[in-house]
């Protein structure tokens, strides 16, 4: 098969391709770093001739031309799978919602659940195969292609060609349109700031305790990054990775000669991944890197899988958790600040490994926007809050005050252990809570 005649008769420009766009249908633009720029500004410019058009995404990274008008929702509706910043603020433009899920189940909920009639994404440019990447995100896109009555795909030559399982490319006789883009750079997403005392504390309880040969999997934030600086520069080897996101820092441990997957029961000596985000060091580390491997969510967050990966240590953030030991990682109240994503995926998946442990970790504390100090252990989550990993689910819980580990304990115990690790200025407080709730007995410790 010629590709490259099969190219050409298929490119065309944003404005063209976009016309397979009507009034009410389901549009979606992907994920993360795979939302398409030039076909959003070319759908941002049919605005007026276009009405009730929902667009699906997720971890959007940068503010889509479609949401910027001051009358944007009276003719498009933005629906995110996993909120970012930029996702609230469209939220708080009232134009925007989100759709719970475990990330682990997006690919199911597109073959059974949901339709597409225009899917529109960014692409690397093609091989001489006729295949496009979809770069940096695997995770839910090929059963969403499926689904799709229509595909255009956007191509932009600063994508990185990410090696994977099927379902991390797309060939040109599946496509609709080809449209040649502006060639952005990539979006980034910084690692944040220098770890604060409170991330090295918290960093130091947990690199103790992955043995040589651990199988990674990392959450976004600082405290999952500054373990992953100290898994850099400690002594540990022949370590693997199997994640949902891949960040900055497997990257630095990767480059410290940390990371072999030697010893993976699964995809020995490759570095696993549904998607990435980071800055342009992971970008250039990726790309054409026969070392990594993106792979469809349903196979990187699937607990079965987890489950035969020995040693798997996980390593997330919380928002807050209550006395009862459940853990809030994507709300504040009725305010939604993130998702499930794969968070419980993964606390279930490491507890189901031979050897495996699930770490939530968080600071203590908190500084309100009135200037308080105040507790992120809680009596009871906030009206509203959600609760991410059920108390029942729920193993290793890190503040800079000490780790702790719920299974097994009934009510009493964990709440002990929970006010154990509490900044001490709430502490009492927190132990007349426990006690208004009859969950602390006359004999717990003080």
């Amino acid at each position: 098969m010629d590709y490259q005649k099969l190219y050409k008769e298929k490119l065309t420009t944003p404005a063209e391709a976009v016309k397979l766009v009507k009034s009410g249908d389901w549009v979606d633009y992907g994920w993360c770093t795979n939302h398409p720029v030039a076909l959003d500004k070319a759908l941002a410019a049919r605005k007026d001739e276009l009405s009730d058009v929902k667009v699906r995404g997720g971890v959007t990274m940068w503010m889509p031309e479609i949401c910027k008008a001051e009358d944007a929702g009276e003719h498009f509706t933005w629906n995110s799978w996993h909120m970012s910043g930029v996702d609230r603020k469209i939220v708080a433009k009232g134009m925007g919602y989100f759709g719970p899920m475990r990330y682990s189940e997006l690919p199911r909920f597109y073959r059974e659940n949901v339709d597409v009639d225009v899917a529109m994404i960014q692409v690397t440019p093609m091989d001489a195969h006729g295949n496009f990447s979809y770069a940096l995100a695997a995770s839910h896109l090929s059963d969403m292609l499926a689904k799709a009555k229509h595909i255009i795909v956007e191509v932009n030559e600063n994508m990185p060609w990410v090696n994977g399982l099927t379902g991390s490319e797309i060939n040109i006789r599946d496509v609709d349109f080809v449209v040649e883009g502006e060639n952005p750079s990539v979006a980034e997403l910084g690692a944040g700031g220098e770890p604060t005392d409170v991330d090295r504390a918290v960093a130091a309880l947990i690199v103790p305790e992955i043995p040589n040969g651990a199988c990674l999997q990392l959450g976004i934030g600082g405290m999952p990054n500054t373990v992953g600086s100290m898994i850099a520069q400690s002594d540990l080897k022949d370590l693997g990775v199997h994640t949902e996101m891949y960040v900055d820092a497997f990257v630095d441990i990767a480059k410290a000669g940390k990371i072999t997957g030697a010893r993976k029961n699964l995809d020995k000596g490759r570095q696993v991944y549904a998607f990435a985000a980071g800055t342009k060091k992971l970008y250039d580390y990726v790309d054409h890197n026969p070392d990594v491997m993106a792979a469809p969510v349903d196979y990187t967050n699937d607990v079965r899988v987890l489950a035969q990966l020995d040693n798997f240590i996980s390593i997330n953030n919380a928002i807050d958790m209550d006395l009862f030991g459940q853990v809030n990682a994507e709300s504040a109240g009725v305010k939604h600040i993130s998702g499930t994503g794969g968070q419980l995926d993964f606390v279930m998946g490491a507890y189901l490994s031979n050897g495996g442990k699930s770490f939530i970790c968080m600071s203590s504390t908190v500084v309100g926007k009135d200037g308080t100090l105040k507790s992120r252990i809680v009596p009871t989550l906030t009206n509203g809050s959600i609760a991410t990993d059920p108390r029942s689910a729920v193993q290793y819980i890190v503040t800079e005050y000490g780790m702790i580990n719920l299974k097994g304990a009934s009510t009493w115990e964990r709440a002990e252990r929970i006010i154990s690790i509490a900044h001490p200025d709430f502490r009492d407080e927190l132990i007349k809570d426990a006690e208004k709730m009859k969950i602390w007995r006359k004999s717990n410790r003080r």
